[in-house]
């Protein structure tokens, strides 16, 4: 298992740094942090708080150090969340800044969710035998990303695989990519998938979090020109992923020839689908 925690710990005011680590360092899975209430840690088979509250000053330092790495990821804020290095998502809750065209900022940080990006180099290799293009659904948390990754890595071995990796928490800087994979970081998918099929003719291309009918029309193009997808959506069941009219298109046109279904616990298993 891979994870950049010093870099975690980085971003972290530095009177919770040394109780973080000492509780969270190999099995952290969530850091939530609200104002005027002590830091919440969520393991992977226990919960702990700590003592202090976090004040206002804390969140406000928290997601300055982590999108100052970073010449994109201020940029994420308006949509709720920022990258920190290491690939740690951090969502944001606070007061937003709104205009016609939707929220464009958040003027007072109020509450964060600090999730903590592990690489678990092995865990898809159940799915080495399986060709194609691939859909990986599951609830938020469920490891989504995580299994992708690595679905990449094995795929790479045996084609030429090109990423989008719009937030840059698929492969990090320091990540392995696997032997034939070629990582475009911080572009939009849309954009970043027509890119990928004009200048580097990827046997297959991946994407995480197909979330928008934009994203979706995006992979019709690519698999019509004869490129295998691997992707993520969220879901939490076959019966949630038909129900959402954003992937219709995409479960219509029968691309999609495996389904993968992650469960809470993080396991998961594998269905045909048909068109």
């Amino acid at each position: 298992m891979r994870c950049a925690w010093e870099e975690l710990l980085k971003i972290l005011p530095g009177w919770m740094q040394g109780d973080v680590d000492h509780l969270g360092r190999e099995s952290l899975q969530e850091l939530r942090l609200r104002q005027g209430y002590p830091p919440e840690l969520i393991c992977a088979n226990k919960e702990a708080t700590l003592r202090r509250p976090v004040s206002g000053e804390d969140l406000k330092r928290i997601v300055h150090v982590a999108s100052a790495y970073s010449p994109w990821a201020a940029s994420t804020i308006g949509q709720g969340y920022v990258t920190a290095p290491g690939g740690h998502r951090i969502g944001i809750c606070g007061e937003v800044v709104a205009s016609d065209a939707g929220m464009t900022g958040i003027r007072v940080v109020t509450s964060l969710c600090v999730r903590v990006a592990r690489d678990l180099p092995g865990i898809a290799q159940g799915l080495d035998g399986v060709g194609g293009s691939v859909l990986i659904i599951g609830r938020p948390g469920s490891g989504k990303t995580t299994l992708l990754r690595d679905l990449i890595r094995l795929r790479s071995r045996k084609q030429s695989m090109a990423v989008v990796d719009e937030r840059e928490e698929l492969f990090p800087p320091g990540y392995d990519t696997g032997p034939r994979t070629d990582v475009l970081r911080g572009c939009p998918k849309v954009q970043g998938v027509d890119i990928l099929l004009r200048t580097m003719g990827p046997g297959a291309i991946a994407v995480d979090e197909i979330t928008a009918a934009a994203d979706c029309e995006a992979l019709l193009r690519a698999c019509w020109c004869g490129v295998d997808l691997l992707a993520t959506a969220h879901a939490g069941s076959r019966e949630d992923l038909y129900h959402r009219p954003v992937y219709e298109p995409l479960l219509k046109s029968g691309v999609f020839k495996t389904l993968v279904i992650l469960r809470s616990d993080k396991t998961w298993h594998m269905e045909r689908m048909t068109r």
